[in-house]
């Protein structure tokens, strides 16, 4: 009988112009594709970077949200004047921007009533009926509504925090992964992987990446499905038909 594999994917947006700018390297992308990946089968299909500008944002999130299952935002839920990531996605879903009860109650408790300004309550601030993300770091908590989940951008918060999404997720097939590393350059496999990715286009993504490890040129081929059989049968493919053939050495 065959077996039917769940596609779930995500996309995911980076707010901030201290990225574009270059005077912060994005840190986040990476763990949450891993995350998603490895802990949910949720494939990430797009990444965008965008500027703490509102028009921006709420018409990438709108673009995006349609598009895929799960939309992730880093950035932009801080105190200061430039951070209108929540005010935005309120005008993402037409909803009013307001204070969050239970969020400003757990900011108020946080920070004491004596230091408890107006850039901290703005943290608490969000689209009318969020789900609250808790972040055991510095309590700010971050924002659900619908498929868009709100996270900040400092990793160490974000990382601490990001399990706490879990429970709002639809989970897919897990995602298998296997490589194969040899010491060639890719125009001489390019051919043969082509043929291979067409073949196999509907079950398995095909990705050739070149290394240089202790003098040596190489290309690690990296197959990744949510069939672990076809992953099998592919592999076992580029080992016969091109390592085997083109007598290419492995490491």
């Amino acid at each position: 009988m065959k077996k039917n594999f769940k596609k779930v994917n995500a996309g995911i947006i980076v707010i901030g112009n201290e990225i574009l700018s270059g005077r912060t390297q994005d840190l986040n992308v990476s763990f949450i594709s891993k995350w998603l990946n490895e802990k949910n089968g949720i494939s990430v299909n797009e990444v965008r970077v965008i500027p703490d500008v509102e028009k921006i944002i709420v018409k990438t999130t709108n673009e995006l949200r349609k598009k895929y299952n799960y939309i992730f935002t880093t950035g932009g839920i801080g105190p200061t004047h430039d951070d209108i990531t929540a005010k935005s996605i309120s005008k993402v879903f037409k909803v009013k921007y307001e204070y969050h009860p239970e969020a400003f109650a757990i900011l108020k408790k946080y920070y004491g009533k004596n230091n408890f300004n107006d850039g901290r309550k703005k943290m608490s601030k969000m689209p009318r009926g969020s789900d609250l993300i808790y972040n055991p770091s510095s309590a700010a908590p971050g924002f659900k509504i619908q498929n868009v989940f709100c996270l900040p951008g400092v990793p160490l918060i974000l990382r601490s925090m990001i399990h706490n999404c879990a429970k709002y997720l639809k989970k897919g097939s897990k995602v298998y992964s296997d490589s194969i590393n040899l010491i060639t350059v890719e125009s001489n496999i390019s051919r043969d992987l082509g043929k291979l990715q067409k073949k196999y286009k509907k079950y398995i993504d095909i990705g050739s990446y070149p290394f240089f490890r202790l003098g040596r040129v190489g290309v690690s081929i990296v197959l990744r499905s949510q069939n672990k059989h076809k992953i099998s049968l592919c592999k076992t493919e580029i080992l016969k038909n091109i390592v085997e053939k083109k007598k290419i050495k492995k490491v």
